[in-house]
């Protein structure tokens, strides 16, 4: 196992009910816990294994300045998708603080306030996931689609120079690297596209469900378009839609987006390590979205099959060790 660009000597930390270990590899001198002092220990930081381990440091009379503990990520990318099974969850995955302030707001509004339909409030419950790394936060937009903001997706960043060929919908921390890869697109490969921040996949999914199931009972009536199918009107060669979670929450809305689709996801269960390495490994980078926004257009037959192949290359895609050099900042976990 590596992290953060270092062989790592002393592995993992696992702990059950009934037992706990430090693992190292077989050939390890390391037969006590006192032997760890100076080596680097890979745990996930606020789970049972990481306190074992501090525990464990703690009896063996070592501090965690003794040793140095490489925090993994753990992966959790399904929270979004339970939260869809309850309709009284409403989750959003915003980006900025401007956007968690309109929907705080909102929220505390429907929770708290006093309407005709509910004088003692709504019965919701809202379900924001934030992250805990720096990021840079941009100044609210003049002109904010405060309506598209809350029903869950807005057009955050516009292409430069004309219309857009491509469009990337991403949500949460996954909106700067869309930013980024927007850049890159344009510079190196001649592609114009648009940046959508999604505030809520869930969101826009209930409500595309809503719309189609008042055009089932009613099928003589005017038929109501979901706002997500409205929103993304403009035609365009294909959409990539990006998060920090797996491919089956940006999904829930695919049948209602026009055009060809690509989804990025963190799909799995149990794979930890850098912020970096990680989300390189799953493909849901800057770079990794610029190859799935190139494979999409090779796909509908606009550009050469080696162009996409030569960016995957030189990019690295596929290898988590290629962003071994990127320091992790910020909370652990």
């Amino acid at each position: 196992g590596r992290a953060n660009g270092s062989a790592m000597k002393t592995i993992a930390v696992f702990s059950q009910p009934n037992w706990a270990a430090i693992v190292v590899p077989a050939e390890s001198p390391i037969a006590t816990v006192d032997q760890l002092k100076g080596a680097k220990i890979a745990a996930t930081k606020g789970t049972d294994p990481y306190f074992f381990l501090l525990q464990a440091l703690n009896e063996a009379g070592l501090s965690q300045a003794d040793v140095e503990i490489i925090n993994l990520q753990h992966a959790d990318g399904h929270s979004p998708l339970i939260a869809q099974t309850n309709p009284a969850v409403v989750h959003y995955d915003p980006a900025f603080a401007y956007e968690i302030a309109h929907i705080v707001q909102t929220g505390l509004g429907r929770m708290y306030g006093s309407t005709d339909e509910h004088p003692h409030g709504e019965d919701v419950l809202y379900y924001l996931t934030v992250y805990n790394e720096p990021a840079v936060q941009a100044a609210e937009p003049e002109g904010l689609d405060v309506e598209g903001l809350l029903k869950g997706a807005y057009k955050f960043k516009p292409a430069d120079g004309g219309p857009a060929a491509t469009r990337i919908l991403a949500s949460g921390v996954a909106v700067p690297w869309a930013v980024e890869a927007q850049q890159i697109l344009a510079d190196e490969f001649d592609v114009k596209t648009d940046v959508w921040s999604v505030t809520s996949w869930n969101e826009l999914a209930r409500d595309a469900a809503k719309a189609e199931r008042a055009n089932l009972a009613k099928p003589e009536d005017e038929q109501a378009v979901p706002y997500v199918t409205s929103a993304l009107s403009d035609a365009v060669d294909v959409t990539v839609a990006v998060s920090d979670y797996m491919r089956a929450v940006p999904d829930q809305i695919a049948r209602w987006v026009p055009g060809p689709w690509i989804a990025l996801g963190a799909d799995g269960f149990g794979f930890a390590d850098t912020r970096a390495a990680a989300r390189r490994y799953f493909q849901i980078d800057a770079e990794s979205i610029v190859v799935a926004t190139l494979t999409g257009l090779y796909r509908e037959g606009k550009i050469d099959a080696s162009v996409v192949r030569e960016a995957a290359e030189r990019f690295r895609i596929d290898d988590p060790m290629a962003v071994a050099g990127v320091a992790q900042e910020g909370g652990d976990a």
